[in-house]
């Protein structure tokens, strides 16, 4: 047997905490249950740490800002907490006395404290802009409109979950590649830097003919070493104008239809914002928010301006009765099995259910390409590297063998 301990709320809110003996956490689990109590946090030991079966992930660290897995856990606690029994005032107010930071506690309290003097949640919510985004308060305020705050939380939970998933997936597949180019980048800074001026030196003192490619490297080092301020300020003024211009709409429409255009990682762009597209419309028009405020809503979370433009044709065209399958198609920017997958959801009547399908095939579709493009960065990256060191060697070692020629 295990101890573990616990914190749970009973139905009408009241907080509750101790300790109970089960032989695995599952176990744990079932015996609060089985107390009247819903489980809150469960851990071993007497740090309640690890939460229960419906809340996995513990409450989270506010800093500036609130990253996507901090507003899931949040959404995921609330969620399972209103769908629990308690009303909205007590849910919120279990999460204040659950918080763990300063900064945690103060969002939740204002939140709370709106919600308590009669404001609604939507637009309690509404005052964190930098928390809560449009499409979090307008799923909540369909929601609230409905009645069915809770369910209205599970899919935006739901929501956020692959969103967590999906950004995690691309971190974790760029992890190697990004180690392999600094360890590169840095053997070849080494060499060409330390290395190959002291075989300058050399060759200078022994007044040998150099071959053309060890002249090349000699060439190239020296300019860096002698110049590398210039080039440094040269990178920065390059990458302050090229993030000025992309700040402006023009300069993110060709930023953007520019990575559309490349192979591989135009084919991974459409797929991801496929997969975002559909998965937030099924969820908007899931919840009840009408199609057009759903469209409006679908073009500010994209993230490439060509996508997000062709969206808001697309809304355009629906408010002249056109429906979603024509304008989408007409647009060329969604991959052709996307559109008629959402042409047939659009003529059957089911046009939610057929946007999940989508998301969901095209998730894996995403996670399949993203191993791809990784599998083909590698050896590129591998190649490139070993052609440049080896550049490097091979100059070094004919200028050795042809200095020894003339000694001998």
């Amino acid at each position: 047997m295990t101890v573990y301990s616990y914190k749970a709320t009973d139905k009408s809110g009241k907080f509750a905490e101790g300790t109970i003996d089960a032989p695995d956490y599952q176990a744990a689990i079932e015996q609060i249950r089985q107390l009247n109590y819903f489980p809150v946090k469960v851990a071993e030991g007497k740090n309640a740490s690890k939460v229960s079966a419906g809340l996995k992930i513990p409450l989270p660290s506010f800093g500036a800002t609130v990253s996507t897995k901090d507003l899931m856990t949040i959404t995921q606690q609330l969620a399972t907490l209103v769908d629990s029994g308690l009303t909205l005032d007590d849910g919120l107010s279990t999460l204040v006395k659950l918080a763990e930071t300063e900064k945690i506690r103060s969002i939740l309290s204002d939140i709370r404290k709106r919600v308590h003097a009669g404001t609604s949640f939507a637009d309690a919510l509404a005052e964190h802009p930098d928390v809560f985004s449009k499409l979090y308060i307008n799923m909540v305020r369909a929601g609230e409109a409905g009645g069915m705050v809770g369910e209205a939380l599970s899919r935006l939970e739901s929501f956020l979950e692959k969103s967590v998933i999906l950004k995690s997936n691309i971190r974790s597949a760029m992890v190697y590649p990004i180690i392999l180019f600094m360890v590169g980048a840095s053997a070849v800074v080494i060499l060409i830097t330390f290395v190959v001026p002291q075989f300058a030196k050399l060759f200078e003192d022994m007044g040998a003919a150099l071959p053309l490619p060890t002249q090349i490297l000699m060439s190239v080092s020296a300019l860096i070493i002698e110049y590398w301020p210039v080039f440094f300020l040269m990178l920065l003024i390059g990458t302050g104008i090229f993030k000025l211009q992309t700040k402006t709409n023009r300069g993110q429409r060709w930023r953007d239809g520019l990575l559309l255009k490349l192979p591989l990682i135009g084919s991974l762009i459409r797929k991801i914002e496929v997969s975002r597209f559909s998965l937030t419309m099924a969820t908007l028009l899931k919840s009840g928010v009408p199609v057009l405020q759903a469209m409006e809503i679908v073009q500010s979370i994209l993230i490439n301006r060509v996508i997000s433009d062709a969206i808001g044709n697309l809304r355009q065209a629906l408010k002249r009765g056109k429906g979603l399958s024509g304008p989408l198609q007409e647009a060329d920017v969604f991959p052709p099995m996307a559109v008629q997958m959402i042409t047939v959801g659009e003529a059957s009547g089911s046009l939610d259910s057929m946007l999940t399908k989508v998301s969901q095939t095209y998730d894996k579709e995403v996670e399949q390409a993203i191993k791809q493009l990784i599998s083909l960065i590698e050896p590129v990256m591998i190649l490139f590297i070993a052609l440049v060191i080896g550049f490097i060697v091979i100059s070094m070692l004919l200028a050795i063998i042809g200095a020894n020629d003339i000694v001998f």
